[in-house]
């Protein structure tokens, strides 16, 4: 097979929004390089959203998904025994905090709000790698994504900053844990790209605009980058890679 080939693997991708979702990119560049994919929605209400994504996809699976909702997880899961009978990746996009808990100080971050933002955020990524495991019999690859706050402080980041260091460690102990049965971990890092998620942050355009201008490349990263980038970690390419933070930011992360 080919490294830039994803024939015959099956995937589920989560946590796309819009067409302006990282999640997206990756689904796109993944289909394209000839994957069968499944994705979720979170509710009916996003569902609408989405829809028509997913069938430009070709999605072979369109499920509901919510992480906070009991059952949701197992739900999906059991969707792809069925169907596929086997799992070759899997696309962790999901990350969430309360905005009281975002727009404040890391001090003045709630108890309750950074328990939350944790489950939601990293907790759900080794909750889906243990409903993953038992359908990746041939091995495979688990994805999550994180960002640059996770190592340095970044203005308005705030809680988000340790909880994408708490994602980014547990990347590494899942790679060590699940490596002899072939299953690779990887945390991909994109530069600020403007998405829903990304518009919650407070003075987000301005993170924006620096990092075009810091950046060595002067640009910001595109979907499609992103997506290319996730599609060489989940296909044959990297089967000799496990456990790492990969930046794919036009070069930010090396000015600082």
């Amino acid at each position: 097979m080919s490294i830039f080939s994803l024939k015959g693997k099956k995937g589920l991708i989560t946590g796309i929004a819009n067409n302006k979702s990282i999640a997206y990119g990756c689904a796109k560049m993944i289909h394209e390089a000839g994957a069968e994919i499944a994705l979720t929605y979170q509710n009916e209400k996003t569902k609408k959203y989405t829809e028509d994504l997913a069938k430009s996809l070709d999605a072979k699976l369109f499920l509901e998904f919510d992480v906070t909702v009991e059952g949701s997880l197992e739900n999906v899961f059991s969707a792809i025994e069925k169907k596929w009978g086997k799992l070759d990746f899997f696309i962790h996009a999901i990350a969430f905090s309360k905005a009281e808990d975002l727009h404040t100080s890391i001090i003045n971050t709630s108890a309750d709000g950074f328990a939350f933002a944790m489950d939601v955020s990293c907790h759900s990524f080794l909750k889906m790698a243990k409903c993953a495991t038992p359908l990746m019999k041939d091995g495979g690859a688990m994805l999550t994504l994180t960002y640059y706050g996770a190592e340095k402080a970044i203005e308005n980041y705030n809680i988000m900053g340790p909880i994408k260091a708490a994602l980014e460690s547990s990347v590494r102990y899942m790679a060590k844990d699940l490596g002899e049965k072939g299953i690779r971990v990887f945390a991909v890092s994109p530069g600020p790209v403007d998405t829903r998620a990304g518009s919650g942050i407070k003075d987000f355009n301005q993170l924006l605009d620096s990092a075009k201008e810091k950046s060595p490349m002067k640009k910001l990263v595109t979907l499609e980058e992103i997506g290319n980038l996730a599609a060489f970690l989940v296909g044959p390419g990297s089967t000799g890679m496990t456990g790492q933070t990969i930046f794919v930011d036009a070069g930010y992360h090396i000015i600082g």
